[in-house]
């Protein structure tokens, strides 16, 4: 073989042996929430992660968002595939499945909501007190809803 076709080929090997020893991934944990003190009853249990302090509490926004039927007192939700780093979670009661949290005089909930932290909180909830590292192949964490 001459000279030009064999530098290309030794560098795509070297490439392909060196993209082998990365990990298959570098967004392959799993974050398992599990949300308490549900009401059992209609609706839905929807949960936002969030990773951008800007974006917090603005489900359009979010890394992700989880819905599932609000049918136990105890209801958990994962997300996967997720990168290791710093996140925070919302979490309501959306009882008559509009897709939204209610609010009362655009500010009070109607609905029960929780925060990842389970903070407690008078006035607009800050990332800050809802941040949590997720790392590792799963990282778990509870919220406790409040009505």
């Amino acid at each position: 073989m001459t000279r030009w076709l064999i530098r290309p080929l030794r560098a795509a090997c070297m490439a392909g042996i060196l993209l082998a020893a990365i990990p298959a991934s570098a967004a392959d944990t799993t974050l398992i929430v599990t949300v308490g003190q549900v009401k059992p009853g209609a609706g839905n249990l929807r949960a936002g992660l969030y990773r951008d302090p800007a974006t917090f509490r603005k489900e359009d926004k979010a890394v992700a968002v989880v819905s599932t039927a609000a049918t136990a007192d105890h209801v958990e939700l994962r997300f996967p595939g997720l990168a290791p780093g710093r996140y925070a979670i919302m979490a309501y009661h959306d009882e008559n499945a509009d897709g939204a949290l209610n609010l009362r005089f655009g500010m009070f909930p109607t609905e029960g909501y929780g925060l990842s932290n389970n903070p407690k909180v008078s006035g607009p909830p800050a990332f800050a007190d809802s941040a949590f590292e997720v790392s590792g192949s799963e990282t778990r964490i509870n919220i406790d809803l409040r009505y």
